[in-house]
């Protein structure tokens, strides 16, 4: 059966997305089968389901112009028209370019939203440490929001890079790198620092600690599984997720 605006909006309704929230979406199209419109109309139905006041984020990163590769040809960063990464999905790429959107100044920790929001939750985002305090995922977490898994797999949860920053852990990874940004008289390269991303934290950590924490939050009575479409589908309280895996990750180490 062919989904439709209709029957995704009544889904994450049942589901338990709220109206004139804030929903932080990671999406698998595919799992959710035939929709009617595509991504587009999946995209409505979200909104929808949010209704005038909701608001929609996404986490876009971009499709990197790695340094080693003759400077002169590196194109700037340009948030305006930089692709949303290509492994997150054709939902986040389409929510980049929706009329309205915002998107943050990060070019890869970089969130992108859509409603009541979107500006305040996407401004001033921090080139450093851009996952962790003063970001949009701690503006989201201060927003009550929710995370919705729609069809994307539990270890893909990017709030929960939030929680490795914030975690007292020891020996945490740092990643430093530079990307080629606007500056005041022209591009000009600029040095990132972050908790790396690419693996867990630490080298401890198991490599799919992220899909543990999920389970293990669900095996506990938080958020709650449901489909939409065809798609299985989790859906969390971004506070008590993140929460939670705070304790998780500091508890491995005791």
């Amino acid at each position: 059966m062919t989904a439709t605006r209709t029957s995704l909006r009544d889904d994450l309704v049942k589901l338990g997305v709220r109206s004139a929230g804030v929903l932080m979406v990671h999406s698998s199209l595919r799992s959710i089968g035939p929709v009617r419109g595509g991504a587009m109309v999946v995209l409505q139905a979200l909104l929808d389901a949010l209704g005038p006041l909701g608001t929609l984020t996404a986490y876009v990163d971009f499709e990197p112009f790695y340094e080693d590769t003759d400077e002169r040809e590196v194109p700037v960063f340009d948030k305006r028209i930089a692709p949303a990464a290509r492994d997150h999905g054709i939902l986040h790429e389409t929510l980049r370019t929706w009329p309205g959107a915002r998107r943050s100044d990060h070019p890869d920790a970089g969130v992108a939203a859509i409603g009541e929001r979107a500006e305040g939750i996407t401004a001033d985002h921090p080139f450093q440490y851009g996952y962790g305090k003063g970001s949009p995922f701690e503006r989201i977490l201060q927003a009550n929001a929710q995370v919705l898994m729609l069809g994307a797999p539990l270890d893909t949860i990017t709030l929960l890079h939030y929680a490795e920053d914030r975690a007292r852990l020891p020996h945490k990874r740092i990643r430093r790198y530079r990307r080629l940004m606007p500056g005041a008289s022209g591009p000009e390269w600029v040095w990132f620092e972050e908790f790396d991303t690419t693996e867990p934290v630490n080298d401890r950590l198991p490599v799919n600690c992220f899909e543990r924490i999920a389970v293990d939050f669900l095996r506990n009575g938080g958020g709650c599984t449901g489909t939409v479409g065809r798609a299985d589908c989790a859906l969390f309280e971004a506070k008590e997720l993140v929460a939670f895996a705070v304790e998780w990750l500091e508890r491995y180490f005791d």
